[in-house]
């Protein structure tokens, strides 16, 4: 079996409200070649379109790849990285410390669309500070912010609990 392709891939999402319009991007690279993805919706919320942004990255690889994938949301990180294991635990429940109680996980639909695209992969995941001067998490914001502009404001709603569809 050969080793996995290497591939860079860079995500952003944006909201104008929050709920409001929202884009994403995810700009992908493997050596020479670079592919950019966006999307947007009319109705929706930043940490969604995080999540749509890196999904919609995982779903367009075609084979398994060692990724490196770059996020400004700590929310998309710290959702693979540190919260999902315990969701998977409880089935997609999270401990609110507030009432102390098991609630649904917030963002089910795409936590667990992204979890199932993952899954073929060997990912490293990477914190970047936004609007830090990082050359292509900077490009990523700018994508993301047009795709809000121009697809999210004629976009479809995309909130969790609207029946929105997850692309399989």
């Amino acid at each position: 079996m050969a080793d996995p392709i290497p591939v860079i891939i860079y995500t952003d999402g944006a909201c104008s409200g929050n709920p409001g319009p929202g884009g994403w991007c995810a700009i992908m690279r493997y050596g020479k070649h670079e592919k950019v993805l966006q999307g947007g919706a009319s109705l929706t919320t930043n940490n969604r379109m995080e999540l749509r942004a890196a999904l919609a990255a995982f779903k367009a690889l075609t084979r398994p790849c060692a990724v490196e994938i770059h996020t400004d949301s700590e929310y998309l990180k710290k959702g693979v990285t540190e919260w999902m294991a315990g969701w998977l635990r409880n089935n997609w429940l999270r401990y609110d410390p507030r009432t102390k109680t098991r609630q649904p996980v917030k963002n089910r639909d795409l936590w667990q669309a992204l979890n199932a695209a993952m899954q073929p992969h060997r990912i490293t995941w990477h914190w970047v500070k936004g609007h830090a001067g990082d050359e292509f998490n900077e490009r990523a914001d700018q994508l993301a912010v047009a795709a809000l502009n121009s697809i999210g404001v004629k976009g479809q709603p995309d909130l969790e609990g609207l029946n929105t569809v997850v692309p399989q």
